[in-house]
């Protein structure tokens, strides 16, 4: 993989994801715009499928090769062993509601590795953007983009720990995670969606744990958080966007993390009727932990 073939895509979803952006303004916080319900209960609006349409557009006027996988309008196939991840609007629920936490996600991967991440809120006009060797970057309105560091917090009750809901959590057999993280850590807050990874990757949250993530949700943020000194995990420990689910964690606070939420998950499953738990827990995919509504 040269240089330039990174580079060429990480500039096109900087360019994509800012274009998105615009246009899912538009539509931000207007009291007529229609909220239907998908299949799976989820939210959809206007601006999340047009914000689609406009991302796969660019891509493909690009790069007409790669294969797009998005949200609203799935698989489109590729033969250059490049792949985009899209999901236009990430929280669409805050979105709907009128509360900036809402933001476009861009991924690509090669070869089942996240290579390009960019995380870009529109509401609040910030973003992050990494791709693998080039560091993470965080630009705030029209200032400069400077370095983007995960922060050096080394044990849990000194952090700062982010989560989407409390719900999910509960709706995926898990609320034992959630409640040992959220009463061992200093302080919790629910600043969720991609915004809590992107606290996460500049530095200014130091742990959000998701049970339930598609691989549109998690792609873009593998690249951003660990270009920036820190880890996107699923709850085996792994790198991975396709385990349904997932957390941005910074690196001194990684062995920590990764133990209480699977020792939690062992006991749960040790106190089931008939149960015997050992080891690393894991959960067949299509389970319901995977890809919660966001």
């Amino acid at each position: 993989m040269s240089d330039q073939s990174l580079t060429s895509r990480l500039n096109l979803a900087v360019e994509s994801a800012r274009a998105a952006g615009d246009l899912i303004l538009r539509y931000y916080q207007n009291p007529e715009l229609a909220v239907e319900q998908k299949a799976d209960a989820s939210p959809v609006t206007v601006a999340d499928r047009e914000a689609e349409q406009l991302l796969r557009t660019r891509i493909r006027e690009s790069f007409p090769d790669d294969a797009i996988l998005g949200e609203e309008y799935g698989v489109q196939a590729g033969t250059s062993g490049w792949r985009w991840i899209l999901d236009p609007v990430d929280g669409t629920k805050s979105f709907v509601h009128g509360v900036p936490l809402f933001g476009t996600l861009i991924g690509v991967e090669r070869d089942g590795r996240a290579e390009v991440g960019v995380c870009r809120m529109p509401a609040l006009n910030e973003m992050a953007y990494a791709a693998t060797g080039q560091g993470c970057w965080w630009q705030q309105g029209d200032a400069a983009p400077i370095l983007a560091r995960v922060s050096n917090v080394a044990t849990l009750n000194e952090a700062l720990l982010c989560y989407t809901s409390h719900e999910y959590f509960a709706r995926a057999g898990e609320s034992a995670v959630f409640e040992t993280l959220r009463d061992g850590c200093r302080l919790s807050r629910g600043w969720g969606d991609c915004y809590g990874h992107l606290l996460v990757a500049t530095g200014r949250a130091d742990v959000i744990v998701e049970p339930g993530l598609h691989p549109w949700d998690a792609a873009a943020l593998v690249p951003l958080v660990r270009e920036a000194g820190g880890c996107f995990l699923d709850w085996n420990g792994r790198e991975s966007f396709e385990s349904g689910n997932g957390m941005s964690v910074n690196a001194a606070l990684r062995e920590e993390i990764l133990s209480i939420v699977q020792t939690c998950r062992v006991r749960v499953r040790q106190a089931e009727p008939g149960a015997s738990a050992t080891g690393p827990v894991t959960r067949a995919r299509g389970s319901e932990n995977e890809g919660i509504d966001r």
